[in-house]
């Protein structure tokens, strides 16, 4: 049992190291800051999506960008899939969010 234990554990770190981030990211040795809290406004009309805020890293520094209602870009895409930052023995690193 033990050795299975193992077995899956270099699998999965094995397997991390092997799906790591996009071609041409640009890591960030700073961690980055906490989500803000934002106040969501009523939405301007039936059929907006929230997308929330996020800290985007800008040559030195962390900036926030606010959130904002936005409409989806085609019919079929419901939802919105935020943005994060992964962390990697690299770095820190962003990934877009996207309509889903």
């Amino acid at each position: 049992m033990r050795h299975k234990i193992l077995a899956t554990a270099f699998l999965a770190s094995f397997l991390a190291a092997c799906v790591g981030p996009p071609p041409g990211v640009a890591y960030v040795r700073v961690r980055p800051p906490n989500a803000r809290v934002e106040v969501v406004a009523v939405a301007p009309g039936e059929g907006y999506v929230w997308i929330s805020g996020y800290h985007a890293w800008r040559g030195s520094e962390y900036v926030w960008i606010a959130g904002h209602w936005e409409r989806p870009p085609q019919p079929h895409f419901r939802r919105w899939v935020p943005g994060h930052w992964r962390e990697t023995s690299n770095g820190w690193y962003w990934i877009e969010g996207r309509w889903k």
